[in-house]
């Protein structure tokens, strides 16, 4: 049992180098990027819509913006369920209210559908554990989740999946520098055709979220909408 525990922890760490390896500067090691073809408009809109008019749809009273970069638990989802919960009580219906959801960073495998986490191990390389099991993820924990798979001392059953998420107004958008980047280096430690594993990994986006140029850029349009910053990685 020890050994097997021993393994599964060296091969996370292992992945987890690579991954930290994989910045800007050391990219072209693993594949070479032509970013202005990247990130161009087509490449970007193909099959997801226009980031611009996904902007578009930030409107309402009161507006939020999480910043997630990384697997934190149930935070990045419980966190738009209580802003909007909250707001509610002190007399702000759902539909005065937005909130944005931006995963980047070492949070796009949250974006993804869970046959995607079961092929390239996300819960291994992104370091991100099943809150029903402890164990890396080798399903999107927060896509379509079982009632009762969410509780929080004091108040009980939560409503956080993605999909419920959605139901009440919540945008959610990830960052196509990220998908860039880490599906090439994922690529490389499987000895796999980088552009074909992106292709893969953009045509897994769950369904109503938008792909947008990067995180950063979404962050910016967000707050260029006068929506309220909160860093939730």
């Amino acid at each position: 049992m020890n050994r097997a525990k021993n393994e599964a922890t060296n091969r996370r760490d292992f992945l987890g180098k690579i991954i930290a390896g994989a910045t800007i500067l050391t990219i072209p090691s693993f594949a070479p990027l032509d970013l202005q073809a990247a990130f161009s408009p087509e490449k970007i809109n193909i099959n997801n819509g226009d980031p611009e008019a996904w902007v578009a749809k930030i409107k309402g009273k009161h507006k939020m913006v999480l910043d997630v970069i990384r697997p934190h638990d149930i935070l990045p989802f419980a966190w738009p369920k209580i802003f909007l919960l909250t707001n509610e009580a002190t007399g702000s219906p759902e539909k005065e209210c937005c909130v944005v959801v931006v995963l980047r960073h070492d949070a796009i495998p949250y974006a993804l559908k869970s046959d995607l986490w079961a092929k390239y191990k996300f819960g291994e390389v992104f370091k991100a554990d099943d809150p029903v099991t402890k164990a890396p993820a080798v399903r999107n924990p927060f896509w379509q989740p079982k009632p009762g798979d969410f509780t929080v001392p004091g108040i009980g059953n939560v409503a956080i999946g993605i999909n419920e998420l959605q139901a009440s107004g919540v945008l959610f958008c990830v960052c196509n520098m990220a998908i860039t980047v880490y599906s090439a280096v994922v690529a490389q430690s499987m000895s796999l055709d980088p552009v074909a594993v992106k292709n893969e990994w953009i045509d897994g986006i769950l369904p109503g979220i938008q792909l947008v140029p990067s995180g950063v850029w979404a962050v910016g349009r967000a707050q260029e909408r006068n929506c309220g910053y909160c860093f939730a990685g």
